[in-house]
């Protein structure tokens, strides 16, 4: 990739004379603020497009494991839903 900072300074200096136009008694960000803004909007929006796009593909739904013992009822029921009592007694 080029190196960038040549091109960037060429363009602050070319920046630099129109703001001794400006009142310097008024700050504002100007057209470079707003370029700087624009550019940052863009990305963010970009970023949620794809981030909703890449949620979209995701599958929530739990499928059950078909290698676990589906026969099985102990394998089947999550540990702990007996209450922990151990056996029932009448």
């Amino acid at each position: 990739m080029p190196d960038m900072s040549g091109s960037a300074s060429l363009a602050v200096t070319h920046l630099v004379p129109l703001a001794k136009e400006v009142d310097e008694n008024k700050v504002t960000p100007g057209v470079l603020g707003f370029i700087v803004f624009a550019v940052m909007a863009l990305a963010v929006w970009r970023l949620m497009k794809s981030m909703n796009r890449h949620m979209g593909k995701v599958d929530f739904k739990e499928s059950p494991d078909p290698s676990e013992g589906a026969g099985d009822p102990e394998r089947s029921e999550p540990a702990g839903a007996s209450g922990g009592q151990g056996t029932k007694e009448a």
